[in-house]
Parts: structure tokens; sequence; C-alpha cells
């Protein structure tokens, strides 16, 4: 094996590893906001809410088992990721991971708001309000810790945009992504009744750069003597 090979192998086991961790959280993520707590909660409806909870709570255990569980992948992509653009700029590339992996902890910590809503539900007093309460600060949290996944989408497409391996197009729609978070969490903590939802709009930064990663990035070469990577046969 040469050295170009030798040096090549890491970016592609990165590369692969974090296509395949981000589908997995995309996945797992989609089903437990979407698939279960966009279903079972209603806005501003207390009482409505702890019902369907009551009669799907078996359900909504599972969705905050996946919640946790993309929480976890968030911290675990941060380190493939890293490696996969530590070649363009090391400083820059571990900043970006230490904002995922923290991000991850955030969102850990807003989990842990609907994890004790269950308790709640099985008690004889149950309050309607403070269960919602519990989901509104899940809501909340999160949506506070995404200023720092805002930050590390925003660093991704910065990297993405410098390397020579990833197209720049990519790069451009992560840092548009990255603004679109950022708008909403700001929006939150600063606006009043903020009801706004760029990211819905902005959002696909990520994702294309998970199927690029799955079909093509993995398999980027390595000049030798160190100019770092480079697409397939430049």
């Amino acid at each position: 094996m040469t050295a170009s090979e030798t040096t090549r192998q890491p970016i592609r086991r990165a590369g692969l590893t974090a296509g395949i961790a981000l589908l997995a959280m995309a996945v797992v993520s989609g089903l437990a906001n979407f698939g279960v707590l966009e279903t079972l909660v209603t806005e501003g409806d207390a009482e409505r809410t702890v019902r369907d909870l009551r009669e799907a709570e078996g359900l909504f255990r599972y969705g905050v088992t996946g919640f946790l569980l993309a929480a976890l992948l968030d911290v675990v992509v941060a380190w493939p990721l890293l490696v996969y653009f530590k070649p363009v700029n090391e400083g820059v590339a571990t900043l970006a991971a230490w904002c995922r992996a923290v991000y991850g902890g955030v969102f850990i910590v807003a989990i842990a708001q609907l994890a004790a809503v269950p308790s709640l539900l099985g008690g004889t007093g149950v309050l309607p309000a403070e269960v919602l309460s519990k989901i509104n600060a899940f809501d909340d949290i999160w949506k506070a810790g995404l200023s720092l996944f805002a930050l590390h989408l925003a660093l991704l497409g910065y990297l993405a945009y410098k390397s020579r391996y990833v197209p720049r197009w990519i790069g451009v729609l992560l840092v548009i992504a990255g603004l679109g978070y950022l708008v909403d969490s700001l929006g939150v903590l600063l606006v009043p009744g903020y009801s706004l939802d760029v990211a819905m709009v902005t959002f696909v930064g990520e994702p294309v750069l998970m199927i690029w990663l799955l079909v093509k990035g993995w398999n980027v070469a390595v000049h030798e003597r160190g100019r770092g990577p480079s697409r397939p046969g430049s």
C-alpha cells in the first residue's frame, strides 16, 4: 500500500461512517418528532394532550427513546466529520466537532423533560398544565441549543467550500442551513411569541451532505506529499 493509499483510508472510513450516522439520525429523529410528538401533542390544549398521551403512552416512550438515540448519534457523528474535514483546517474542524457534541449534550438535557412526562401521567392528581409545561420546556431547550447546531453547520459549510473534495455548492447550502437554524434559535430567545420556522426552508444542506457522503463523498482520493484530498481522478 502506498503512502497515498494509507492517507486515504481514514478519510474514506470517516466519510462513510458520517453518512451512515447522519442517515440513522435522520430516520430516528424524524420518526420520533413527526411520527410521535407531533401526533400526540396538541399545542395549547393540555387536556387533549394528556388524554392522547395516556392512550398512547407506550408510543410516547418509544418516541423519547428515539430522540435520545438521535442525540447520541449527534455526539458520535462529530468525530468522523472532524476526521473528514481535518485536512482542510484542523482548528475549524475541531471547533465544528465540539459545537455538535455540546449540542448533543444540550439535546439530552431537553429530552430529560420529555422523559419525566410518563411519571406525571401515572399520578392520581396529574395536572395537564404541568405535562404541557414539560413538553414546552423540551422544545425551548432544544431550540436554544440549535444555536450551537447552527454554528456547526456554518463551520462545516466553510470547510466544504474551502476543500477540494466537496462541491462548493454543498458548502453554500450548509451555511444557509446554519443561518436558518440560527434565526429560529435567536428568534425564540429574543422575540416574544416567535412562530416562524425558517429552518424548514433552509435545512436542506445537511441531508444533501449526507447523501453526497453515502454516494460519492467517501471515495475521495488523496494526493501525495500532503497536499490533501481531492476528487477521484484529479
